[in-house]
């Protein structure tokens, strides 16, 4: 029986949600294989696991199931695991003076629970206060969904997006709410199809209770379109 790094067994942790580290945890050997390598281990190790469940490979609608689940694993929803796919943070000079809070709210987030394996699916509100530099509001969208594509911890994906951001930016002042509904608990267990989680991590500037109210009433404004 496999033991967690507290020394519990697997079954003695049972469906506690657990988290680690702001660092998504990779063994030091984690890209010692290639893409290719890996679809192949995992299209073996996800055809074992459909035929110990009993199910018929050979058949037509499910004979190609094993591969493209590892092509997916691999090449979409755990694709940002690999470091040489984050996208690059470029920033330019804050030439105009814009010295107000700057808000990208309802960015999509798709990401996987690395409990259950099944899906997060919610919203990211990502904002920041220049020190003299800005960045592309694309990009605020990639590093959201770099950092989706793992298998995640909704805490740790919500400090890993503020973190990268500081580091672009070079500054503290960068905040970062998600709410989002998990699958591991809206679709087993409790079975709760109504809750969703909330988390957040400021910083900077954002600690401060006005700064922190003006980020949380922005993304309460409804965004509306003739």
């Amino acid at each position: 029986m496999f033991e967690g790094k507290n020394g519990k067994c697997i079954d003695e942790i049972g469906d506690d949600h657990l988290a680690s580290a702001a660092t998504t945890p990779l063994r030091p050997d984690a890209f010692a294989m290639t893409d290719k390598e890996k679809i192949e281990a995992i299209e073996e190790d996800m055809a074992h696991i459909l035929h110990t469940l009993g199910m018929d490979l050979t058949d037509d609608s499910l004979k190609g199931t094993p591969r493209r689940v590892a092509k997916m694993f691999v090449k979409e929803i755990f694709g940002g695991l690999h470091p040489d796919k984050k996208p690059k943070l470029s920033t330019f000079d804050n030439n105009y003076k814009y010295g107000e809070m700057l808000v990208e709210k309802n960015i999509t987030v798709y990401s996987t629970c690395e409990h259950h394996l099944l899906p997060i699916v919610g919203k990211a509100h990502v904002a920041y206060i220049s020190n003299g530099n800005v960045i592309g509001l694309s990009k605020m969208n990639r590093i959201v969904d770099y950092y989706a594509k793992r298998p995640q911890v909704q805490e740790r994906l919500t400090m890993q997006v503020v973190q990268a951001l500081q580091k672009a930016l070079g500054t503290d002042d960068v905040a970062c709410i998600i709410d989002a509904k998990h699958l591991c608990v809206n679709s087993r267990g409790i079975r709760d199809v109504a809750s969703s989680t909330v988390t957040s991590e400021f910083g900077g500037k954002f600690k401060e209770d006005s700064v922190k109210r003006e980020f949380l009433d922005y993304i309460k404004l409804e965004t509306e379109f003739e």
